[in-house]
């Protein structure tokens, strides 16, 4: 059943999933910003779920911007006294948005959650309500549906950071369904209940993984560690997207490969936030993405929920820790977490801080005053965010975290230079390339995001439709805006002209800097981004698939428009001696 709210851009979707099992999905067709400034091509869905045995278990709620159709659902479904409980995988407000209502519409619901999700609710609802906290490897039996004579029992199993510190997944031994929340979701409003076509899923799933869970990596194994003591897992249930069960082992196994190769090496950095304070969360994941794409480690640490022996240990074990400004009243357990940060730093570690823009913040200045105060480095220049985070301050976030992660890794890049054949490295140096500059843009005046970047590894690769691949090295900004469904504009660099411009694009740009001050553009001329002036040719192009390699994606796209500013010029050509770096 399908049920279409006023909005025309948002609808219901109710169908049953397993015995006694109904999936409740708020179909947000056209969302296209989601937590830190992810760009979202496909829109997203919010799932909610509710199991019937001998008492009725709702899992999730939804966004409030679905207030005035969901609530109307649910109650022609079940009269909405009959729940008894109410499973919080976490509170993050698209899957919390109506717990209000549902305590306003039945007070008697008992709440089940993590102690962290309970603390969190207490301050969000502002009503009263009955809870139930579990720990990890508990177990709530809902008792035996009289219809179908299945006993549904939960096992709730701790997830922290995935992807915030509140998270617990819900195991149902009746049906085998795992229901794991924001983990092993994705971004992509579809009809489609389940995972049928993995290929037209697979790009958005490896995106969401890369900018939300990536950054937990460690955290992602101990989840997945806790998932391989269940009974055989037949669905997983997510929060955002179509359910997983036709290709599940595929996607389970990407999780564990590409956080085993993020939990690789010794440069780990730890980015601390302070969970419903501020901007702190959001701020903390666009540097830990940035970290991540050059190949360091990061672990994100919640100041207010992680156990102070914790913090000591990760904090002791870190190259470089990252810290927001917090309250000049902290409560007492940010004071405490804050005391015992300062008391873990090391003087070998690289620190650096960012502005939470929360309520009456601590100055930035005597904050990383504070930290550097123990003989540490700075790790990038203060962070300074004066106004809500726009599309402009997550960029330069996640570049301030780049040049982190790419200090971190220094000394293994310098050893895997060294490490290559001299011969092999002399001959991989005798494929020539022409000389490009790869812009790209999104977002309007307030969000817009635009980078640009020097590519020499150009290659057309098909006729019908026109086709190129681009390879981006995966520390590179411009990456992000180079995600499947993204367009980009590949600016042709003239012969005898191209020097001023290969100077420009290849200096190194302070993190949030304007990549294109000073240069002449031409307005208006391709979807994609900007146009350089002195380009002798410019081709827009639309990404339709990417390829993992060790330390570049593979980027091929479709060429949409271009044109030729000289008929009769020459593409510059690059020639190098050496084939292990640019």
């Amino acid at each position: 059943m399908v049920v279409a709210p006023t909005a025309p851009h948002l609808s219901l979707q109710c169908k049953t999933i397993a015995s006694d099992t109904t999936a409740i999905r708020s179909l947000d067709w056209e969302r296209n910003r989601f937590d830190i400034e992810f760009g979202l091509r496909n829109g997203t869905t919010y799932n909610s779920f509710l199991v019937r045995g001998e008492r009725t278990a709702l899992i999730d709620s939804t966004h409030t911007k679905f207030r005035d159709s969901w609530v109307p659902l649910l109650k022609g479904i079940i009269n909405p006294l009959k729940i008894d409980i109410l499973i919080v995988s976490h509170t993050e407000p698209d899957h919390s948005g109506l717990i209000g209502d549902l305590i306003d519409l039945n007070p008697k619901i008992e709440i089940v959650g993590s102690k962290i999700a309970i603390q969190f609710l207490q301050n969000q609802v502002h009503r009263p309500f009955r809870s139930h906290i579990v720990k990890s490897g508990e177990k709530l039996d809902m008792g035996i549906n009289p219809n179908s004579g299945i006993q549904h029992c939960f096992e709730f199993l701790s997830a922290p950071n995935l992807h915030w510190p509140d998270t617990i997944f819900s195991f149902d031994y009746g049906t085998g369904v795992l229901y794991t929340c924001d983990a092993f979701g994705l971004h992509y409003c579809s009809e489609e209940l389940f995972d049928s076509d993995p290929d037209v899923i697979a790009p958005d799933f490896r995106f969401y993984y890369d900018c939300l869970m990536g950054p937990n990596a460690r955290s992602v194994l101990q989840a997945l560690k806790r998932m391989d003591a269940l009974p055989e897992i037949n669905t997983v249930a997510v929060g955002h997207g179509p359910l997983l069960r036709y290709h599940l082992s595929h996607w389970l196994n990407s999780y564990r490969e590409w956080s085993n190769q993020r939990s690789k090496g010794e440069s780990c950095a730890v980015i601390c936030y302070i969970s419903q304070y501020g901007f702190s969360d959001r701020v903390s994941q666009a540097i830990a993405h940035g970290i991540s794409n050059a190949g360091a480690q990061v672990q994100l640490v919640d100041l207010r929920a992680t156990d102070p022996q914790e913090i000591t240990a990760l904090i002791g074990d870190a190259k470089a820790v990252v810290v927001p400004t917090w309250s000049e009243q902290p409560d007492a357990s940010v004071r405490t977490a804050i005391g015992t940060l300062l008391a873990a730093l090391h003087s070998k570690q690289l620190v650096g801080v960012y502005d939470a823009f929360g309520t009456n913040d601590k100055p930035i200045d005597a904050v990383a005053e504070q930290l550097l105060s123990q003989g540490q480095k700075q790790a990038f220049a203060p962070l300074r965010i004066h106004q809500v985070p726009r599309g402009s301050d997550y960029q330069r976030c996640e570049e301030s975290g780049t040049d982190l992660g790419q200090l971190l890794t220094k000394e293994k890049t310098i050893a895997a230079m060294k490490n290559l054949d001299g011969d092999l490295d002399k001959a991989l140096g005798r494929i020539s390339s022409g000389l490009y500059v790869v812009t790209a843009s999104q977002g309007s005046e307030g969000s817009l995001r635009r980078s640009a970047m020097v590519a020499s590894w150009v290659s057309q690769a098909s006729f019908h439709p026109p086709g190129i691949t681009v390879a981006v090295a995966k520390d590179r900004a411009i990456e992000a805006l180079m995600q499947v469904g993204d367009y980009f504009v590949l600016n042709v660099l003239r012969k005898n002209n191209h020097q001023p411009l290969l100077r420009h694009f290849l200096k190194r740009f302070p993190p949030g800097a304007d990549r294109f001050a000073g240069v002449a553009l031409l307005d208006g001329m391709a979807e994609g981004g900007p146009v350089l002036s002195d380009a002798l040719a410019f081709l827009d192009c639309c990404v339709e698939q990417r390829m993992e390699g060790p330390d570049h994606w593979i980027v091929y796209a479709t060429v949409k428009q271009g044109n030729v500013a000289d008929v009769n010029g020459n593409t510059a050509v690059h020639h190098r001696k050496v084939g292990n770096h640019y």
